[in-house]
């Protein structure tokens, strides 16, 4: 099958720079790169077909080649191929190195002489209470933090001497391996990265060039923060490698379990006690809130979970415009621990209560029991 034009295949028109050619090549390699589409042997021939364009026209002296005498002019067969040695595959290795760290998920940024790679984020779980998640609380946290080494000064060379030029990457903190059709950079393994090497390391930080310390960082709780959330404190993470930013701190959020309140959402629930007493007269009940003390009043014959609703009594969500509601759940207690002369009251009480206008609920039941055994 005739070759299709170079141009053509990376929809480039002739007089294209090298910003545009670099572009298309990128667009193209990232779409159909082979880990991208392992069972499609489509996607594997025009991957090879746009890394074969590229390489071309990204060099000057095959480029005019290319120009003047198509396919032939750097056909390494041919015997006037122009930049067909090693010494051609320059600008495409550079090109290629960036896609594959797109690709793979890579950190790398700028180029040159070393690779700068973004801090890692750090986690730190907090525990606050209920009351303080509703209203907003303001703490401080120590972390760990990195500090410059004042004995090396940061350059993590013995004091005295210096650090050296890596011998493997020449300084440039990344070496390029190849592996079948293409070739892949990756970090030095003997500098990491950063160009240099150290034969006498600063006893005070082993030849990190810093020292770990805790520092202190003061955190806003903002009021109606739920359970789960996390705050972000930007640039308080790990630093970053060979001059990279710093990663950030997220403290995640963690409330404590109410004695009295049970949160579901901007909702509070609660669980009141009432004698059988109360239940049955009816009266006022005094009920907990986060701001103080309300009150109810309950009809008479109240029976147990019952609820009611206390309007905006509830906590305010970090994105509500008015706060939640809270609900009182009435529970009716029995009493224990009687003495002779209260049983025989129950007794009598009980005895009074057997009209079934007194026990609806019991004579509804009993009802559909009778009809259940029918």
């Amino acid at each position: 099958m005739a070759k299709r034009d170079y141009y053509e295949v990376l929809g480039v028109a002739k007089n294209a720079g090298d910003d545009e050619l670099k572009k298309a090549y990128r667009k193209l390699a990232m779409k159909y790169h082979p880990d991208r589409n392992p069972d499609s042997k489509d996607a594997e021939e025009k991957f090879k077909e746009a890394k074969e364009a590229y390489e071309t026209l990204s060099e000057p002296a095959k480029r005019e080649a290319y120009d003047r005498f198509g396919h032939a002019g750097v056909d390494p067969n041919n015997g006037f191929g122009a930049g067909a040695g090693a010494g051609g595959m320059g600008g495409f290795a550079d090109v290629f190195g960036d896609i594959f760290g797109d690709i793979f998920g890579g950190q790398r940024q700028g180029g040159g002489r070393s690779n700068v790679y973004r801090g890692a984020d750090l986690r730190y779980a907090m525990e606050i209470s209920l009351e303080q998640a509703a209203n907003g609380y303001t703490t401080e946290i120590r972390v760990p933090s990195w500090e410059s080494c004042e004995t090396c000064h940061g350059s993590g060379a013995k004091p005295g001497t210096k650090p050296k030029t890596c011998h493997t990457c020449g300084g440039q903190g990344a070496v390029r391996v190849q592996q079948g059709f293409f070739s892949i950079q990756q970090t030095c393994p003997t500098c990491h990265g950063t160009g240099k090497v150290i034969p006498e390391p600063c006893v005070a930080c082993d030849g990190v060039g810093r020292v770990k310390k805790n520092k202190t960082l003061e955190v806003k709780i903002p009021a109606g923060i739920d359970d789960g959330m996390r705050i972000r404190s930007s640039g308080n993470g790990e630093p970053g490698i060979n001059g990279g930013p710093p990663g950030d701190l997220y403290v995640e959020i963690r409330v404590k379990e109410h004695d009295v309140f049970q949160r579901d959402g901007d909702d509070l629930h609660c669980e009141v006690p009432i004698s059988i007493i109360t239940a049955a007269l009816g009266g006022k009940v005094q009920i907990p809130t986060l701001a103080g003390r309300a009150e109810i009043e309950l009809p008479e014959g109240t029976q147990s979970g019952k609820q009611f609703r206390l309007r905006g009594k509830g906590i305010k969500g970090l994105r509500a415009s008015y706060p939640g509601d809270l609900y009182a759940h009435v529970v009716v207690e029995t009493p224990v621990r009687l003495t002779d002369k209260q049983k025989q009251l129950l007794r009598e009480l009980d005895t009074s209560l057997k009209d079934p206008k007194h026990s609806p609920q019991t004579k509804g039941w009993m009802d559909r029991v009778k009809d259940f055994f029918q």
